[in-house]
């Protein structure tokens, strides 16, 4: 894992120094979209409305607009703003572990001890084990200022970003509303079918169905010969430059595997006609 952020961790005159990486990542299969008629690649290109061109990165901004006027905000507009820089994860409170309802975890990432000794990060990853607690947080990544919940797992701290309180919706439905009558024994047969399903949860004993039957399809359109040479998605051809010379390569290298093949035939003999 490469780090991603590199800070320490603050409360009172505690300094932790730490490395922070990204605990999760994604499996699922990389897909594209291409044209259904030929396999072309299909590009999304920045075109300025305005006038018509397309606008490499380094020329776009980030603008606001609430409707019936618009605010553009440059890079020197988001540098100005001292708490997206900060490099300090501050320790707010120790709130009870209990407290945090799990519908406000976002992003996860481990967090490493950065620097000559360790005793300050194991100091506070015990310290938190101990007290059945979790640090809530004030960090700053990717120009964003976060709320986040410092925990322990396992024998590192885990930092999870929190969402915002107004990021929450609140569930209010009119249907739950109604009276509803339910009998002791009703309880009772839904909480025998629950204990008839009951099991310590294993992660590892699962797995993405949908992802492994993807990859299976793929597998067997390779096996097949049901796929294209990469480089013609692109519309590569002998004039597109580097792009072309690879093309050249392989038409090359065919030409010259059926030429071989064609020395290596044995050729019919001649018969003299007679004079």
């Amino acid at each position: 894992m490469r780090s991603i952020w590199t800070g320490a961790i603050t409360f009172g005159l505690v300094n932790v120094p730490v490395k922070v990486y990204s605990a999760t990542e994604d499996h699922d299969v990389s897909l594209h979209q291409v044209h259904d008629a030929d396999g072309g690649r299909i590009r999304y290109q920045r075109r300025c409305e305005e006038c018509s061109k397309v606008v490499p990165y380094d020329h776009i901004d980030k603008a606001f607009d609430n409707g019936e006027q618009t605010v553009v905000l440059s890079a020197e507009d988001f540098a100005s703003l001292p708490s997206a820089h900060s490099k300090e994860i501050d320790v707010v409170e120790f709130v009870p572990s209990d407290q945090i309802d799990p519908i406000m975890l976002d992003k996860s990432y481990f967090l490493e001890p950065d620097g000559k000794s360790s005793k300050a990060y194991v100091l506070l990853r015990r310290t938190l084990e101990a007290t059945n607690r979790t640090a809530i947080v004030h960090f700053a990544l990717r120009q964003k200022t976060r709320l986040g919940a410092l925990r322990v797992h396992g024998d590192v701290l885990m930092l999870q970003s929190l969402l915002w309180d107004d990021e929450v919706r609140e569930a209010k439905f009119g249907s739950l509303d109604e009276r509803v009558n339910i009998s002791a024994k009703e309880l009772d047969l839904s909480a025998a079918l629950v204990e008839s399903f009951a099991a310590d949860f294993a992660p590892d004993a699962f797995s993405d169905d949908y992802q492994d039957e993807l990859r299976a399809v793929i597998e067997a359109k390779l096996k097949s010969g049901d796929a294209v040479w990469t480089g013609e998605t692109f519309g590569q051809t002998s004039n597109d430059g580097e792009g072309g010379e690879v093309l050249d390569l392989m038409e090359a290298l065919r030409r010259s595997v059926a030429a071989s093949r064609d020395r290596a035939k044995p050729k019919p003999k001649r018969t003299r006609s007679a004079s």
